[in-house]
């Protein structure tokens, strides 16, 4: 390390996106910079610490020795920054009452259980419960006055009623492609990327019809009239990405499912069509005033783009 040299949290902040990520492009959307600004402050806190964090290969950009060395002291200074934020805040200004929150789990960029638990640390008296589900199971909950606030996705050309977020007020939080994720010697893995006409006929793992995945999938074959065969019905990404490991089929799922540490080994194809969709998340909660204090309050702890 170099003498006298400083190491900021905005630094270790970079660091574990790129870390988790994997690549500089999710990285830097994450984290709200630019590609060559993150790139600048990573060659900077290389410098400072005088050891290579990372090693950079056509696909991917991987930790060295001391970049997991550093790792785990990075996410633990981030949590305690957090954390004393949160303790700060605890003391300033009071909320009580209660706040329902429902998620779906194949939402991408947006930590739900992490926004959970920070609102929590910050707000003691108020009761906050938590409910998994897919997003239309989620969206007629809060129709029907069981949840107040619910993290949910799809795409702008959903016609899907279930998906529709008609009557509810709501907020975009993030949107990026879908893909296509196949085992490593599946037939279309020579390809960097394929047209949904290709996909006639194949074999594919997918999450369950109450998942907005599921919904949007779906929807997106059969406008164009492309059979496909879902021979493997699961309720959980983590099952779903454990699948096609196996090499047992292809899912097409939000690019940011591409990038977890499970599905390293897969291969990630982009999709080709006239109208690329878009998986867009939102935070949906109903006009009524009830909670809309703890709401805002909630939806703060995202961090608004820069």
């Amino acid at each position: 390390m170099n003498v006298g040299c400083t190491v900021d949290l905005r630094q270790m902040e970079y660091f574990v996106a790129l870390a988790e990520e994997n690549q500089f492009t999710r990285a830097a959307e994450l984290t709200r910079v630019s590609q060559s600004g993150l790139s600048a402050a990573i060659k900077t806190l290389e410098h400072d610490l005088n050891a290579k964090l990372f090693v950079r290969t056509t696909r991917r950009v991987e930790l060295t020795t001391a970049g997991r060395a550093l790792y785990p002291h990075a996410r633990r200074l981030l949590a305690e920054a957090d954390a004393g934020r949160d303790a700060v805040t605890a003391t300033v200004g009071k909320f009580t009452g209660s706040l329902r929150v429902g998620a779906e789990q194949c939402l991408g960029s947006v930590n739900v259980p992490e926004l959970v638990e920070r609102f929590h640390r910050r707000h003691r008296e108020v009761e906050i419960t938590f409910t998994q589900a897919g997003s239309g199971e989620l969206l007629r909950k809060m129709r029907d006055g069981e949840i107040d606030l619910a993290f949910v996705a799809g795409t702008p050309e959903t016609t899907d009623a279930r998906l529709r977020l008609t009557g509810l007020d709501h907020v975009t939080l993030a949107t990026e492609p879908l893909v296509a994720l196949t085992p490593p010697d599946h037939p279309l893995a020579s390809q960097k990327s394929v047209s949904l006409e290709e996909l006639q006929d194949r074999t594919f793992i997918d999450l369950d019809d109450t998942w907005a995945i599921r919904v949007v999938t779906d929807e997106l074959l059969a406008k164009r009239k492309i059979v496909r065969r879902v021979a493997f019905t699961v309720s959980d990404i983590h099952a779903l990405i454990d699948m096609i490991n196996r090499g047992l089929a292809l899912a097409i799922v939000p690019q940011s499912v591409s990038r977890k540490a499970i599905a390293a080994e897969l291969h990630t194809l982009s999709l080709i069509d006239e109208r690329d969709p878009v998986w867009t998340v939102s935070a949906a909660y109903a006009h009524a005033e009830r909670g809309s204090a703890l709401m805002r309050e909630f939806l703060s702890l995202i961090e608004p783009p820069r």
